[in-house]
């Protein structure tokens, strides 16, 4: 008796922890993460560290939160971590196709940067009401030259 109460509590703690995981059960893929908005980027990629309550988490790394966080009152500084990342957290920026990164496939457009700062900035206890746009995103990439060789 003992033992069957041990499982099924066991069974229903695990089940509660899989609920309390994510409240949002849709399935990103890379052609419909092409399409997604600030919140739906926010739940498909931003979630899986920072936590659905964008509370953060400290486990096996460190995840900021970005609940009722100051750093984000700069536009320019959350789109720029976006962008390029920071410490662990990988880049977001768009890259050209042929540049090997396991994060490819989850690369946002300007716009979708913009549309995901704004997003957590304005939510998660966050009142900014500055936003970025996309003009301001693509400025912020940095401009490529061509090298031309030198002669000896």
């Amino acid at each position: 008796m003992k033992r069957a109460f041990f499982i099924a509590a066991t069974l229903l703690a695990f089940a509660s922890c899989l609920h309390a995981q994510s409240s949002d059960t849709t399935l990103y893929t890379y052609d419909t993460l092409k399409s997604a908005n600030g919140e739906q980027i926010f739940h498909a990629i931003c979630q899986g560290c920072h936590m659905p309550d964008a509370k953060g988490a400290i486990g096996a790394g460190a995840y900021p939160a970005l609940a009722n966080n100051p750093k984000l009152a700069s536009p320019q500084y959350m789109t720029a971590v976006v962008l390029f990342g920071r410490h662990d957290m990988p880049s977001f920026g768009t890259k050209p196709a042929t540049h090997g990164n396991f994060f490819r496939d989850a690369m946002l457009t300007d716009e979708q940067v913009a549309d995901v700062v704004n997003y957590v900035r304005t939510h998660f206890g966050n009142h900014y009401t500055n936003s970025i746009t996309a003009a301001e995103v693509a400025a912020m990439h940095p401009q490529t030259t061509a090298s031309t060789p030198t002669s000896h």
